[in-house]
């Protein structure tokens, strides 16, 4: 039986308004970062994701241990709801998350960069053993 959960939170992060994906599944958390602008409505909330969702980088997965989850009394359940919004910045499953996708991102430019400049030292190599060859044939 596969569990699924998944989690918006919207937050002021100064100056755009962020809104930070979670989604679980059969234990393991993913996350993703989405830039709003300006403080969204809850239509254009649900228009952006459900246009833009497979657009989505999410982060690798992190294994997580998920709560049973047990029927709530709808007072509290509300009340829940209540504290949650008024709660502002990232679970830190979360953050690790994001961290995470920002460190695999931030090795793939790495590696580019590297093979960019070994390509461009070669190809220096090559255009000087021409120059080379051309100065040798002149004598």
């Amino acid at each position: 039986m596969a569990n699924i959960t998944a989690k918006l939170t919207v937050f002021f992060d100064d100056p755009f308004w962020v809104g930070v994906y979670e989604r679980n599944e059969n234990h393991r958390m993913e996350a993703c970062k989405i830039l709003f602008g300006t403080e969204p409505k809850d239509y254009e909330i649900y228009a952006y994701l459900s246009s833009h969702f497979f657009e989505f980088k999410f982060s690798p997965s992190i294994r997580t241990k998920l709560k049973d989850e047990k029927s709530l009394n709808p007072k509290r359940l509300q009340r829940e709801i209540s504290r949650n919004l008024h709660k502002t910045g990232l679970g830190t499953k979360a953050q690790q998350a994001l961290k995470l996708q920002h460190e695999v991102a931030k090795q793939e430019r790495k590696q580019k960069r590297k093979k960019k400049s070994e390509e461009e030292k070669q190809h220096q190599f090559v255009l000087k053993q021409q120059k080379k060859k051309q100065k040798h044939k002149g004598k």
